[in-house]
């Protein structure tokens, strides 16, 4: 992790009152790693902060990002192997319901 650029870094504490779906998907995290914590940075590849659905698909495209969620949507990219292998493409998960199960 780079820290800012005078080498602070800044905690953000997530109640479930005032954040409930941020507050799923960490404590979803936190069951399946034992880590209660997640790592929220800027979203820009050497340009503006991404503001839009558009933008953040567009950066994911364009990097080496292993997956990017956009509003209950899950993108991730396929392995190397399985797309060698000629595996069905499953890039997209419902992320409703239940924050750690994928459909």
């Amino acid at each position: 992790m780079e820290p800012n650029v005078d080498g602070t870094g800044r905690l953000q504490a997530v109640g479930k009152d005032c954040n409930p779906a941020y507050h799923t998907l960490i404590s979803a995290f936190a069951e399946k790693t034992g880590t209660p914590v997640v790592l929220n940075t800027s979203f820009n590849e050497n340009e503006p902060i991404v503001e839009s659905p558009e933008q953040a698909l567009d950066c994911f495209v364009r990097t080496a990002m292993d997956a990017v969620v956009v509003e209950n949507t899950l993108v991730q990219r396929q392995p190397v192997e399985a797309a060698a292998a000629g595996a069905p493409r499953n890039e997209a998960a419902d992320l409703e319901g239940d924050a750690g199960s994928q459909t």
